[in-house]
Order: structure tokens, then C-alpha cells, then sequence
């Protein structure tokens, strides 16, 4: 299947809402339980770092990064969320999202992604581990979901050419 990565518009919110609604019935994804309007997500992301995988009008995923705090120490610091619909997974599109991804954030000056993953989301694991981000450790029972305590999986990755000593 042919694709392309593009910068994500204010139009393909329906469908990248409708795949964020696919991770967060999968109940593996998010701790979020049902999905924000487009001004709460808008609100959220960083306007300049927000791409979808394209095979024609049709959005087969999408990736976008979240500031972790307003504080200017860490302004290079931010989060990652991809998610790729149901029907186009195992077939690189995620892979290619969270490496364009990880290129725009280094033109922007970004230093580090970090992610927070369920354990049981193995294979949201597995493609961080492959596009260089590294386990930092487990956060245990940090949040419920649906009444029930879940773990989430910090990962990180830093960025070999942006906040590096001279």
C-alpha cells in the first residue's frame, strides 16, 4: 500500500478522531474513555508537530507531540501519541510515522519524546524500542482505568543532534 506522510490539517480530525476512538476502545491504549472535541485535542498538541499517513483522502494513522510542562527547562521536552486504524497495522505505517516524527521535532529543537505505554500494548512497545526510544522504567499503579489500576511504561528518546554539548 502506497502512503504518504503529511503535516495533519483541522479537516482530518474526523478520521484521526474516529482511529483514536479505535485505541481507546481497545482499552490499551489511553487512559482517556472517550474522545475530545477538536479544541480540547487542538488545544493540546503542538500545532507545528501533528502528522497523518495518507493513501489518497483516506488517514491509515497518525502521530502527534504533547509539551510536558510550560516551565522554558523543559521546552525541548515533549510527548508522544501515534496511533495507527485497526486495518493498517503490521504494515510499517507506525514505524514511519514515529520517525518522521522524531526528524520534525529535531528541526524544531526538540531533545527528548517520551512515551507512556501499557504494558499489554506489546507491540506499541516494541515500535518504540525499534525507532530508539529506551525503557526508562515502569510507573506503577499511576492511574485507573474503568475502576481498574493499570501500570504505564515510560520510554524515552533523545535526540543525538539537538541539545547535545558542543
Amino acid at each position: 500500500m502506497e502512503y504518504v506522510i503529511d503535516p495533519m490539517a483541522p479537516g482530518d480530525w474526523p478520521q484521526v478522531r474516529s482511529i483514536y476512538v479505535e485505541g481507546i476502545s481497545s482499552g490499551h491504549a489511553t487512559f482517556e474513555t472517550e474522545p475530545p472535541t477538536w479544541e480540547r485535542w487542538d488545544s493540546t498538541h503542538l500545532t507545528n508537530c501533528r502528522l497523518v499517513a495518507k493513501a489518497g483522502d483516506v488517514i491509515l494513522g497518525w502521530a502527534a507531540l504533547s509539551p510536558v510542562s510550560s516551565r522554558s527547562a523543559y521546552s525541548g521536552v515533549a510527548e508522544v501519541s501515534i496511533y495507527v486504524g485497526a486495518g493498517y497495522r503490521g504494515r510499517q505505517i507506525g514505524r514511519a510515522l514515529l520517525d518522521a516524527l522524531a526528524a520534525l521535532s529535531e528541526r524544531l529543537g526538540i531533545w527528548t519524546l517520551q512515551a507512556g505505554i501499557f504494558p499489554e500494548n506489546r507491540s506499541s512497545l516494541a515500535l518504540h524500542k525499534r525507532c530508539g526510544f529506551r525503557e526508562i522504567g515502569t510507573r506503577e499503579r499511576i492511574g485507573q482505568l474503568n475502576g481498574i489500576w493499570r501500570d504505564v511504561v515510560l520510554l524515552e528518546r533523545r535526540s543525538r543532534v539537538v541539545g547535545i554539548d558542543p
